[in-house]
């Protein structure tokens, strides 16, 4: 089975090796206290500085998930009022579960007018305080619709914002090169763009945020981001890990190139889907009128995940189809559930897969 969904999403093949390895090794058995686990850790840390391009001043974690990130975010760095703005799904969901610990959070859909103009005004407001509190959360790539936060539009936030910001690049870290002194958190999971299975995330969070945390003093969870880097400032965890997990992740990142190259094959394979759906699959008589790409401006559509609209009856009828071929697309999510699906363009797959469903598409808007 050829798989482009978006997440979980295609494991590298060397991966199955990895934990073969890890098992018979004995790495998997490791106590985390270990000095040998500690190595592991270590050398996890320094791929990802090096790989990734993460500035030296910019600290690194392992935790369980993103989601665990959002905990992390809402009980250790706010201190005051937390803006969400989103444009999807799980952007909306981040603010609904940061309500839960902060009633206080507010947030807005930068996609709806009425909803931006109200958010807009929390974010003005919160630009023009002086005392570097409050915190701005955005999702860079919104995995439910395929749209994206730029790199420049980041930049103008960092350049009028004095608090601290913290960005979901769950579909984007590990496949597109991040700007990442114009944030003071990042994170993600590993089932996307790292290619590896789910039950682990990258959190990078720079030494203002690790200020905030320390301002604000909450050790009232396991999960603090004080407890967490006071362990990682030693290369261990402050729980048992997915030792199997950091493991396997150690290996990939020894395998993949420097971001700079996966970045321009992301944006090479990107602008090739692009164009295949807007010029090349509506070169037949039928295709244009049932499947057309769903972000219409260029500017906010995702390099990793591309989201292609129809009627429910046509979204329905080519996931049946592809699946019969033994290709998984991507459903669709949220408010684009039923007519949508979503193509992954991650680093694991392979231009022969991606060939494979061009061809497919082709022949589909054909004899269809």
């Amino acid at each position: 089975m050829t798989t482009f969904y978006p997440g979980p999403s295609k494991v590298y093949p060397e991966v199955a090796d990895y934990a073969a390895e890890a098992v018979r090794s004995g790495i998997t058995s490791l106590n985390h206290r270990s000095a040998g686990f500690m190595d592991i850790v270590r050398e996890t840390v320094r791929l990802l500085h090096e790989k990734l391009d993460i500035p030296t001043d910019y600290h690194i974690a392992l935790v369980s998930s993103a989601t665990e990130c959002w905990e992390i975010v809402a009980q250790s760095l706010t201190d005051k009022t937390t803006l969400h703005a989103y444009s999807g799904a799980f952007g909306k969901k981040w603010l609904d579960y940061t309500q839960r610990i902060n009633p206080q959070a507010v947030g807005f859909n930068t996609l709806d007018k009425q909803s931006y103009e109200q958010g807009n005004a929390v974010y003005n407001a919160l630009v023009h305080k002086t005392d570097g509190s409050g915190t701005i959360c955005l999702v860079q790539n919104e995995t439910s619709n395929g749209t994206q936060l730029t790199m420049n539009k980041l930049l103008r936030i960092r350049r009028e914002f004095g608090g601290i910001i913290a960005v979901d690049a769950v579909s984007s870290m590990a496949g597109i090169a991040l700007d990442w002194e114009q944030a003071d958190v990042w994170f993600a999971s590993v089932q996307k763009c790292f290619g590896l299975p789910a039950g682990l995330a990258v959190l990078v969070y720079s030494s203002r945020a690790l200020e905030r945390a320390e301002r604000i003093n909450d050790r009232a969870h396991y999960n603090s981001l004080l407890f967490i880097h006071e362990n990682f400032r030693q290369f261990q965890t402050p729980y048992t890990p997915n030792g199997l997990g950091i493991y396997c992740l150690m290996r990939v990142l020894q395998q993949v190139p420097p971001i700079a190259k996966v970045d321009a094959r992301t944006q090479a394979r990107a602008d090739a889907w692009y164009t295949f759906f807007e010029n090349e699959l509506n070169q037949t008589p039928t295709s244009e009128s049932r499947f057309r790409l769903l972000i219409t401006e260029p500017g906010l559509r995702s390099r990793t995940v591309i989201a292609v609209e129809g009627s429910e009856a046509d979204i329905k009828a080519i996931k049946e189809a592809t699946k019969e071929a033994g290709i998984t697309l991507g459903n669709g999510y949220g408010q684009w559930k039923n007519t949508t699906f979503r193509i992954a363009n991650f680093p694991a797959i392979t231009d022969d897969e991606i060939e494979q469903l061009k061809a497919f598409l082709r022949n589909y808007s054909l004899t269809f």
